[in-house]
C-alpha cells in the first residue's frame, strides 16, 4: 500500500478520534484508572478513543498489527503495525488545556523503535485546529503546508522543549538537569504532549526537544514528522530513540544540546 494511502487512513482515523474526545470533553472528564503513579491517569475518553481507532483501522486493514497505549499489542500478518496514542497529553485533557493530540503512526517491522521503519503518521490537535502529517521520504506538513525545522542557532538562543516522567525519583533527577540547563539556553518549555513537542520541532516553533521515559506510542508519529522536516531524532550516542532517551532538533543544534546533556548526566 503506498505511503500516501496509509497517511490518508491515519489522518482520517485520527481526526475522527479527535472529534470524539473533544465532544467528550464538553461533558466533563472522569478519571478511569491510574497507571505508573497517582498522577499518571487514564480517562474513560482515552479508552473510548482507542477502541474507536482500533475498530476503524481493523475494518480498513484487518491484516495489520496494532500497538495502543490502553489496549496493548496485537500481531498482524502484513508486516505493518499501527502505533496509537488515543490521547497524548491526558493531564492537559483532564484539566481542559487545549494542548492534547491523537497520534497515529504505521510502522514496518517489529513495534519497537530501535527496529521499526515508520512509514506514515498523523498528529491531530483539534483544539488548535492543527493536523501534522508525515510520510517516509515525502516530507512533513501542517494543515497541508510543508514544514522545516528552524535554522541553526547557538544553544544560548535555543528554545528547548522537554517533559517529565511520572515516577518521583526520576522527576527529581530531571529537575536537577533543568536547573543546570536553563542558564545555558534561551528558555525551557514544558507543555505536556510529547507528540506535539516533536511536531513543534518540525515546524520550527521550538529549536529542540528532549525527554526520558517515553513509550513507543508517544513518539512514533511525531518522530517521523520531525525527521521529515529535517530534524535529527535519536537516542543516546548511536542508539535509536526509545524509552531511555529521545532528542530531536536541527542537526547542529542536536549535536550541541546532546553534548551539554551528556555533561549534565541527563
Amino acid at each position: 500500500m503506498p505511503h500516501d494511502e496509509l497517511l490518508d487512513l491515519a489522518r482520517s482515523v485520527a481526526t475522527q478520534a479527535a472529534e470524539l474526545v473533544a465532544q467528550r470533553r464538553i461533558g466533563g472528564v472522569a478519571v478511569a484508572d491510574r497507571k505508573t503513579s497517582s498522577v499518571d491517569v487514564v480517562t474513560h475518553a482515552d479508552r473510548e478513543s482507542e477502541q474507536l481507532i482500533r475498530t476503524l483501522l481493523a475494518d480498513a486493514r484487518p491484516e495489520d498489527g496494532f500497538l495502543g497505549e490502553e489496549s496493548g499489542a496485537e500481531r498482524g500478518t502484513s508486516g505493518l503495525t499501527w502505533v496509537v496514542d488515543p490521547i497524548d497529553g491526558t493531564v492537559n485533557y483532564l484539566y481542559g488545556i487545549p494542548h492534547y493530540a491523537i497520534s497515529i503512526a504505521v510502522v514496518e517491522g517489529e513495534p519497537e523503535p530501535s527496529s521499526w521503519k515508520a512509514l506514515a503518521g498523523a498528529v491531530v490537535n483539534l483544539g488548535a485546529g492543527e493536523t501534522y502529517t508525515g510520510t517516509l521520504g515525502g516530507g512533513s506538513h501542517l494543515n497541508g503546508q510543508p514544514l522545516h525545522v528552524a535554522d541553526e542557532v547557538d544553544l544560548s538562543e535555543a528554545l528547548i522543549a522537554t517533559g517529565f516522567a511520572y515516577l518521583q525519583e526520576l522527576r527529581v533527577e530531571q529537575g536537577r538537569v533543568i536547573a543546570d540547563l536553563l542558564p545555558q539556553v534561551r528558555d525551557i518549555r514544558r507543555m505536556g504532549t510529547a507528540s506535539l513537542d516533536l511536531c513543534m520541532v518540525a515546524s520550527g516553533r521550538v529549536n529542540a526537544y528532549f525527554e526520558r521515559s517515553l513509550n513507543p506510542w508517544d513518539h512514533a508519529a511525531g518522530a517521523l514528522i520531525a525527521r521529515e522536516a529535517g530534524a535529527t531524532v535519536k537516542g543516546r550516542g548511536t542508539e535509536a530513540e526509545g524509552k531511555d532517551f529521545i532528542l530531536a532538533a536541527e542537526p547542529a543544534v542536536a549535536q550541541k544540546l546532546e553534548a551539554v546533556l551528556k555533561q549534565l548526566n541527563a
